[in-house]
């Protein structure tokens, strides 16, 4: 589901690295999505889980079934969401699974850009709902608002020229409102809207913030991963840096995700 090359095995690391902006914004999508209780859902692409917990824990689901290609994900987020009543499954967005009647709420948190078509994972997700249901997704703003990714793109771009393929802002055009809801309107959903999803990215000290970033899980990890030890050690002075602050504040950021959404036409 996720591009291969980004290297999305270590569940552990990538809730280190992600996990806690993943919680905050999940919640900022449901207080959005303000869906009704009681529904059947189906969750693509729930990586460790936090979108599925944010589900379980305030939208009184009927049923949750939430998938990831990922096994070392799903097995992760099956374990951090014990008490969530859902189904983890490892299945891709080629292969999702159906229910009788379909799902209330198909949902995507952080993972429309990593498909390798969203085009086509976005009718199997409407595929999926039952007649007046909803799809909703939301993906992290690269271009401007993830700060914590934008500073170090920039600086290893600066450091090394051939890596502004991968900066993820040029990677992902699709993560923009203009974008996500061209990609809604053309799978055949009603009533699309977006909307922007802000949160305080705050990390105590610099290493607070650059060691999540050596766990080789997801695309600015798995990068700094193949990089020597001396380039590794150049990025990180550059990024501290320009990340420089007095030494008993923390070091504050802004992390925008932009959140859509569409109804099957019943």
């Amino acid at each position: 589901m996720r591009m291969s090359s980004d290297r999305w095995v270590a569940g552990d690391a990538y809730e280190t690295f992600m996990g806690r902006w993943s919680r905050q914004v999940a919640d900022l999508f449901l207080d959005w999505l303000a869906p009704t209780p009681r529904a059947d859902w189906l969750e693509v692409g729930c990586g460790t889980g936090a979108l599925s917990q944010a589900v379980c824990g305030r939208s009184q689901p009927r049923s949750l079934v939430a998938c990831d290609p990922s096994p070392e994900f799903v097995s992760y987020a099956r374990r951090s969401a014990a008490a969530c009543p859902a189904d983890f499954l490892v299945a891709a967005a080629d292969n999702l699974p159906r229910r009788d009647g379909g799902f209330g709420f198909t949902v995507s948190g952080l993972v429309l850009n990593f498909l390798p078509d969203p085009s086509q994972s976005v009718h199997s997700m409407k595929d999926r709902l039952r007649p007046a249901g909803t799809l909703a997704a939301y993906v992290w703003d690269y271009a401007e608002g993830m700060e914590l990714l934008r500073v170090f793109w920039d600086e290893a771009v600066a450091l090394d020229p051939s890596a502004a393929g991968l900066h993820e802002a040029r990677r992902f055009p699709l993560c923009h409102p203009t974008a996500l809801a061209h990609l809604f309107k053309e799978a055949g959903l009603d009533m699309v809207t977006t909307t922007s999803l802000l949160i305080s990215t705050v990390f105590s000290d610099f290493d607070d913030y650059w060691l999540p970033f050596l766990g080789g899980t997801g695309p600015a990890p798995a990068y700094l991963a193949s990089l020597s030890d001396d380039a590794r050690a150049k990025l990180r002075m550059r990024l501290k840096g320009r990340l420089a602050h007095p030494p008993d504040d923390p070091i504050r950021l802004t992390a925008r995700a932009f959140g859509v959404r569409g109804s099957l036409p019943s």
